[in-house]
């Protein structure tokens, strides 16, 4: 089990006193277990500098502006992938399953494919069963690294560790095409607003995952991607 896992998703989480008061400690962690890249490890020290250091309400503030209020940089794995369709809703049945299968059991608040969760639940796993599983959404952290990266965000780091950790490397078809997505700007709220309408549900033999069309449309690299992560857990974890 590795400590950096835990260490990584509290830095995706919501800044609050106690993570700077732990900053400290994380930085320890990352340089004794030394499961992340020697670049990625100065960059992860900077950004832990920043939220040791920083006003709280500043660094609140540059969370929400990212992760809350842009779209495109969404920490739920499968809003990336399945968007609003029910294939999410079962996604997500099926990753709660797993996790409560391995001992992790979920509050009635939180989603299962919030990125700080999957990552503290890979702490709790042996290090080889960590690092299958992180290959398998390694796509959409490859596509929420480069956002980030050319949004000038020491944030980036954060993926970028999980990149460098990963024994696999993401499918460059599928990378295109999440980054081809609408990257939405933070400030600009009636874009934000018209991003996050309700999409309508369609019926039928061309609704998303209905009638033998697969989630994705007609891109092979997309179909295997949520092959992987929706596989049953008995067969293949998540």
């Amino acid at each position: 089990m590795a400590k950096t896992f835990k260490v990584l998703s509290l830095l995706l989480t919501y800044p609050e006193a106690e993570l700077q008061e732990a900053a400290g400690e994380m930085k320890q962690i990352l340089a004794s277990e030394k499961l992340v890249p020697a670049n990625c490890l100065e960059g992860l020290t900077r950004l832990l500098d920043e939220i040791a250091e920083g006003d709280l309400y500043d660094l609140q503030e540059r969370y929400v502006l990212l992760f809350d209020r842009s779209r495109s940089l969404s920490l739920h794995l499968f809003e990336h992938i399945h968007g609003e369709s029910r294939d999410r809703g079962q996604a997500m049945v099926d990753l709660a399953e797993h996790y409560e299968r391995h001992g992790l059991v979920l509050s009635a608040r939180e989603l299962p494919d919030f990125l700080p969760l999957f990552l503290e639940f890979l702490a709790t796993r042996p290090l080889p069963e960590a690092l299958e599983l992180l290959e398998q959404p390694l796509d959409v952290v490859a596509a929420l690294a480069e956002r980030l990266r050319k949004r000038k965000s020491d944030y980036a780091w954060v993926l970028l560790a999980l990149e460098g950790i990963s024994r696999g490397k993401p499918s460059q078809a599928v990378l295109d095409e999440l980054l081809a997505a609408p990257d939405d700007d933070p400030e600009d709220l009636e874009a934000l607003d018209r991003a996050w309408e309700d999409q309508p549900v369609t019926f039928g033999p061309g609704a998303p995952g209905a009638g033998g069309v697969s989630p994705g449309g007609g891109c092979p690299a997309v179909r295997d991607t949520l092959a992987r992560m929706d596989r049953p857990a008995d067969t293949k974890p998540l």
